[in-house]
């Protein structure tokens, strides 16, 4: 294949044919999607295994190209609730009536042709997919070599679901993993409406720097926790815990853990035991390194510049001694990604002051970054967490997949 552009074009011309299906029709295809995945589960593991056999052990990445039954299971319920959530499209936001007798209204209506750019995340290709059909948008989906037979396997049988409905089954399509073609991607302003990176940082840099499609960042999170001197510690090393551990490949993971000076030597001793049962990294800065190197923590490095800002993405993570808040905010400011960021406190007055001045997509009190999720936040899905501030921020799910359209009902008027 010398061009992806045939490819495109069939795109563009399926769109008409999906936002002919009914609403309910959407609904039950959906529905029926989510029990194809689990009656042919098997078949997805195994084209899942292939792409895993391809992938060293110690990569990263290799914990979100992994499908197992449960995840599996969970993507088929994850279909279900955006089955069930009402269609953003078609929505009459504004009816106005005017002196001269026009009617005007303004409506929702699907963004149109759907670019998307991941890398190694199978359950992004049937979270978009999902959320496109849910709202009346085509999707063209470009996914990194490494979950190529995943992939495969999952937009074919989303398209046998798309025949069934005699839609046109090009409204979701799998395009090429060559790079050559992702310049021509992001440059076909005839055949896509918007453009989705989601990935690492290079990935999106690369997009926006390239792209003459508009663009909807989801981006690289470089997650903070700050350990306020009001904290119960307690509660705060298990919050910190969770953050780093629980599923350290994804990005509302916990990065760098920063600590009030006034507590940092007890809060450290807390912490140790918790993040060394889980074997975590620590890169430490010369305070903090001296605090943990006391309580005996075993994979503790002096931190560098780099080990700030930096989204780590496995069990490794950075930590940071401040002396209080204004530092702590400092410190943000100049490393976050504008992802999530998170206070541990007992002050009211504090907490409140950290929600107003951390500018992030999410901004938590005594909580794990690990919730922002679109399906944990009750959107059933996302396609990505948008880090930046047009049009969507934060977790960029259904209720974002549309624009607005004037409607103007006339009866002869014309413009004096």
């Amino acid at each position: 294949m010398h061009t992806i552009l045939p490819l495109l074009e069939q795109a563009k011309n399926a769109s008409s044919s999906l936002r002919q299906l009914a609403d309910a029709q959407r609904q039950e295809l959906l529905h029926d999607l989510a029990d194809m995945l689990l009656v042919r589960a098997s078949e997805i593991m195994t084209a899942n295994k292939l792409d895993l056999d391809r992938m060293p052990d110690d990569d990263p990445k290799k914990d979100r190209l992994l499908l197992t039954g449960a995840r599996i299971r969970s993507l088929a319920s994850s279909v279900k609730d955006i089955a069930r959530l009402p269609d953003p499209a078609n929505e009459l936001l504004l009816e106005r009536h005017l002196d001269n007798g026009l009617l005007i209204q303004k409506k929702t209506v699907p963004l149109g042709v759907v670019g998307v750019i991941y890398e190694s995340r199978p359950n992004v290709t049937v979270d978009v997919a999902a959320l496109c059909i849910r709202s009346g948008n085509v999707c063209v989906l470009r996914g990194g070599s490494d979950a190529l037979d995943t992939n495969t396997i999952l937009v074919s049988l989303i398209q046998e679901c798309l025949q069934k409905y005699n839609t046109d089954i090009h409204a979701v399509q799998l395009l090429p993993t060559d790079r050559a073609f992702v310049t021509e991607m992001l440059t076909a302003v005839k055949y896509i409406d918007i453009i989705i990176p989601r990935g690492s940082q290079q990935l999106i840099d690369f997009v926006r720097a390239n792209s003459k499609v508009p663009v909807i960042e989801t981006g690289a999170g470089v997650c903070h926790t700050y350990v306020e001197k009001s904290a119960d510690l307690e509660q705060a090393a298990l919050i910190v815990t969770n953050a780093k551990v629980s599923r350290p490949s994804v990005c509302n993971a916990l990065d760098t853990v920063l600590v009030d000076s006034a507590v940092a030597a007890d809060f450290l001793r807390i912490l140790t035991p918790q993040l060394a049962a889980h074997h975590v990294d620590v890169y430490a800065e010369p305070l903090a390194f001296q605090y943990l190197q006391a309580a005996g923590y075993p994979q503790l490095h002096a931190a560098t510049l780099e080990d700030f800002g930096r989204e780590f993405l496995s069990l490794k993570c950075s930590v940071k001694v401040v002396s209080g808040l204004s530092e702590a905010l400092a410190h943000i400011q100049e490393y976050s990604s504008k992802h999530s960021e998170a206070i541990i406190s007992r002050d009211p007055a504090v907490s409140e002051e950290f929600l107003n001045a951390v500018d992030a997509a999410a901004v938590y009190v005594n909580a794990s970054t690990r919730f922002t999720d679109g399906g944990v936040f009750g959107l059933g899905a996302e396609i990505g967490i948008s880090t930046q501030k047009l049009h969507a921020r934060g977790p960029f799910a259904l209720e974002k997949l549309v624009t607005e359209k004037w409607v103007v009902y006339g009866a002869g008027q014309i413009r004096e």
